[in-house]
This record gives C-alpha cells, sequence and structure tokens, in this order.
C-alpha cells in the first residue's frame, strides 16, 4: 500500500489539498460563469409552513366573509372558482376567527395571528395572489418547494447552491430544519437535488445537535484525524478514477472533507451560549412555545451571517381541517415571535439588505366550512386555488402588497401569480436567471422553471 502511494502518507496529504482546492476552484468558477445580473440578495431564509395557513386568517383580511358568516357562496363566485377537488363551493362560509388591524406607516392589514410580526410590516412584500391546482399536501409541497408535483425535480435551495456555491467553506451552502413535525409528514424532494448532483442537496439538521455526527470521535485529534481522512479520500479518488464519473461517489468525496471541516467549525455555530439574553428572550428561547422555532430562527441568522447560502426551515401543524381556532393560534404562537425576532435581528446585523426571507405554504386554505358547522370545531379545506406569501429583505420593496383575491379569498382576481413565478423571482434576487441556470440531464438542458414563470419584478420597486 505504502509503495504504491509513491511517496507515501505525506502523498495523501497533498492530494487532498489539490482536491480541496479544485473544489474552491470549481465553485468560484460556477459563480463567475452563472451569476446572470447584480444580485439583491447573497442568502435566502424560506419559513416554510407546512400544512396550508389560510390566506384569510392571516395577511388577507375578508369583511364580506365576516359578514357573509354561515351562508351559501354566492353563485357569481361559486362559478369562477376552479373545477378542483376540495374547493368547498357546496359548504357554508365561515368568517375568520382573527381579528385584523393596520400596522406601520404603508397601514397593510395583518392578523391577530401575528401581533410581532405585523410590527415590521413596512419592511414585507405580502403577495395575495398566488395558485396553482394541486390540493394535496404532498405534491403541493412539492410545487411549492421544486416547480412540480412529482417530486422528481431538484429543489428551488439546490438550484442556488448549485448555481452560486456557497460563501462558506466549512459550512454546506443549503441546510434545512424541521420543526412541530406533525400532520403532512416532509418531502424529501423539498430540499433534495434531483438530477443535480448530489453534492447540492440540502444538509438535513438538527436545532439543538447540529449538524448530525460532526462531533469529533473519542481518542482523536484533528492532527491524526486529518490523516485518517486523508487516507480515505484517497482510496475514495482511486475507486472513482477506475469507476468514471460517479455524482454520488463525488458527492461522498465531497462530504468526507467538508465533515472534517465542520467537525472544528460547526459545533461552534450552534452553540447559542455567546448570545445574549436580550436575544434569547427576543427569539422566545426562554418560551415553550417558541423555543423550538426560536432556536432555528437564531441559528438561521448565524448561519447566513458565515456565508451559508439558503436556509429552509418547515414549521408543520397548519392542516386545520376542524379546530381552525385553536390550530392557528398555536401556529402563530410557535412562529410569529421568532420570525419578527429574525427580522429585527438581521436588520440589527446588517444582513436584511443581503438576506431574503420568504414566508408561506404548499396552499392556503378555503373561505368555507370543513367538519362541523359551527363553533371552535369548526376547519377549513385546502385551496392552492387562491394564497398569500410574503418576501422581505434581500432588495425586495416593502410596505406593498402585490395582487388580490376576491371578496371571499378563493381565487386572484388581480395580477395571479404561480409558485414557478415565485420561483423566478428568487432566483432573480440572487442574481440567476431562470433561463440561463441550467443542467443537461437526458441531453435535455433543463431549467428550474420548466412549466414557466416571470419574475415579479413589482417586488424590487
Amino acid at each position: 500500500m505504502l509503495q504504491e502511494s509513491s511517496l507515501g502518507f505525506g502523498s495523501l496529504a497533498l492530494a487532498s489539498m489539490m482536491f480541496d482546492d479544485a473544489l474552491a476552484s470549481e465553485t468560484a468558477s460556477q459563480t463567475q460563469s452563472r451569476v446572470h445580473h447584480e444580485a439583491t440578495a447573497k442568502s435566502i431564509i424560506f419559513l416554510f409552513m407546512s400544512g396550508g395557513p389560510g390566506q384569510t386568517d392571516t395577511f388577507d383580511p375578508k369583511p364580506t366573509l365576516t359578514k357573509l358568516d354561515g351562508q351559501r357562496v354566492p353563485d357569481s363566485i361559486a362559478a369562477t372558482v376552479p373545477n378542483i377537488p376540495r374547493a368547498g363551493v357546496d359548504s357554508r362560509l365561515f368568517a375568520s376567527p382573527f381579528r385584523f388591524s393596520r400596522y406601520g406607516e404603508s397601514g397593510i392589514p395583518v392578523s391577530s395571528l401575528y401581533p410581532h410580526t405585523a410590527e415590521m410590516v413596512d419592511d414585507l412584500c405580502v403577495v395575495r395572489s398566488l395558485n396553482h391546482r394541486v390540493p394535496v399536501h404532498g405534491p403541493g409541497e412539492c410545487v411549492a418547494l421544486t416547480g412540480t408535483g412529482v417530486g422528481d425535480r431538484p429543489s428551488m435551495g439546490a438550484w442556488v447552491n448549485y448555481g452560486l456555491g456557497s460563501e462558506c467553506k466549512n459550512l454546506p451552502g443549503f441546510m434545512v430544519f424541521l420543526s412541530n413535525v406533525s400532520g403532512p409528514p416532509p418531502q424529501l424532494p423539498g430540499w433534495g437535488a434531483g438530477f443535480l448532483p448530489a453534492r447540492f442537496q440540502g444538509t438535513l439538521v438538527d436545532g439543538q445537535k447540529g449538524v448530525p455526527y460532526t462531533e469529533m470521535p473519542g481518542g482523536y485529534t484533528e492532527a491524526n484525524r486529518r490523516k485518517q481522512l486523508d487516507f480515505i479520500n484517497e482510496l475514495n479518488r482511486r475507486h472513482l478514477d477506475r469507476q468514471g464519473p460517479d455524482s454520488e461517489l463525488e458527492a461522498r468525496i465531497a462530504s468526507y472533507e467538508l465533515g472534517y471541516r465542520m467537525q472544528a467549525s460547526a459545533p461552534e455555530v450552534f452553540d447559542l451560549s455567546s448570545e445574549s439574553q436580550h436575544t434569547r428572550e427576543l427569539y422566545g428561547l426562554d418560551q415553550k412555545e417558541t423555543a423550538e422555532f426560536g432556536t432555528q430562527c437564531l441559528l438561521a441568522r448565524r448561519l447566513v451571517q458565515r456565508g451559508v447560502r439558503c436556509v429552509q426551515l418547515r414549521n408543520g401543524g397548519w392542516d386545520a381541517h376542524s379546530g381552525l381556532l385553536t390550530n392557528h393560534t398555536q401556529g402563530g404562537k410557535r412562529t410569529d415571535q421568532p420570525i419578527a425576532a429574525l427580522l429585527k435581528d438581521l436588520k440589527q446585523h446588517g444582513l436584511l439588505d443581503s438576506t431574503l426571507v420568504v414566508w408561506g405554504g404548499e396552499f392556503g386554505r378555503t373561505p368555507t366550512i370543513e367538519g362541523s358547522k359551527t363553533g371552535k370545531s369548526r376547519g377549513r379545506d385546502h385551496s392552492p386555488a387562491g394564497y398569500t406569501m410574503w418576501l422581505a429583505g434581500g432588495g425586495v420593496k416593502g410596505g406593498q402588497i402585490i395582487g388580490a383575491t376576491d371578496e371571499l379569498g378563493y381565487v386572484p382576481i388581480e395580477r395571479p401569480l404561480s409558485p414557478a413565478d415565485m420561483h423566478a423571482t428568487l432566483l432573480h434576487a440572487m442574481g440567476l436567471d431562470q433561463h440561463r441556470l441550467s443542467w443537461n440531464h437526458n441531453n435535455r438542458d433543463e431549467i428550474p422553471t420548466v412549466f414557466g414563470g416571470e419574475v415579479i419584478q413589482e417586488v424590487f420597486g
């Protein structure tokens, strides 16, 4: 073995350094060749509310819905609802149990579910006219995060990671957190690489423990751990040379290198002991309801501060087929204070201008009743035909509303927009042109927005 390695173990260290330099060179080359215009953002934090928060209960108030509570859907509106399952046009109307108030200089109305986030409303661009035709959670989540309901394409985070590489040498460029994992299960394509090389997929992170398996093994120092990984990498490179190009093996080799660097740096990132008591209280780390999501929001700020390109926070539990009042009240308590803290903290650290924050789910909810016809047990069904998302930071013009739904909140009547339009907009903010960012797959140049989509220019003013 020593004879075959020519110069002995010294050459392995050299090979490792050369491999590391090659990866860095490749990332730099990607960045130079794929930034298509001046970016308004360097990082994205996607606050994904899984299950579908109701648009008429959060950021799209409907006084007419309140007025017609318990009545049938007017024929004039029922006729405009797309012919999709679960539209609920034969059910009774359900007024939002939450109070709306206007906030900030912009006067944008926000529900009582989000009083803390409402304080930051002048930084928000509220898009009220998102719509698609997939009324099921799993495929809907894939539509929201990958562009199609099949789950066989790269996630938007993977496209960003591929297009720009990572600014942080010691951490993955795309990291994913899960919280309140209840209701519809997380969809792996939501952070998968699809047909892109596997190294661009998201790294699933434990908010309390950090990146799995990054603790230094017992009995190892950094020096002898480095020697061990150099040897493993050399054997892997030889195997790869014999096998030919292999995305999975290349990703495995890169992961060993990244894993070693994370053993030295990742524990510090996830150690919140250096944060002040004020910051901990700001994010709600001292409260049961907000501790989990608050920790993840704080970690998201720390990660983008260190150059991580894309952070995705998936908060589950918003699927309110019954008991909407209780369900959404709990969802608001889990997420409102941490989200407001994230926006304030990013701004305080001078990061909001370069960090695009996005909030939304896979769809909204119907303005009609599902389940019991009266009382607190009333719920709403899925409604992809019209729902709300918002953006902040990263070059976004805050304090504005884009699009509108009808007087009950069913379908867009002004500036209808698709998930593909939102994806094109996120990529544009990062300096990426959806039509020029591509990967050749099965002899076809694939782009992120395979079913169309245009940049929502109003987002940027």
